[in-house]
């Protein structure tokens, strides 16, 4: 894991993180800048860049964090919700290791803005 990389810190316990949800292959914790009432981040526990550096042997942890978000969005009260990845500076990612976000609690628009 990139020493310098935020969620790879939050994964090692350097930086502090309300979780939600841990295993061997994924974290899942509140977001800290939370754009709806239920906004929460699940990432892969392995160090991927963002959506285009899957590889196929990265399917595997990529359905399981469908799976968790599905999950702890249930148990969080919202059966509607909103997943997002981004994908590049331009397309709003900032820490640039894979991340899904899970919004709800609200009506989302679409397109946002």
């Amino acid at each position: 894991m990139p020493d310098n990389c935020l969620f790879c810190k939050i994964i090692r316990g350097e930086i502090p993180a309300e979780k939600l949800y841990e295993d061997d292959d994924v974290l899942a914790f509140r977001d800290i800048a939370p754009q709806a009432p239920t906004h929460f981040l699940v990432i892969p526990k392995k160090h991927i860049k963002g959506p285009e550096a899957v590889q196929p042997e990265d399917e595997q942890v990529f359905g399981k964090m469908m799976r968790v978000g599905n999950e702890i969005a249930q148990k969080e009260g919202i059966p509607h919700f909103r997943v997002v990845f981004n994908n590049g500076a331009e397309a709003g990612q900032t820490v640039f290791h894979l991340h899904m976000h899970i919004l709800g609690g609200r009506a989302l628009n679409w397109p946002p803005g």
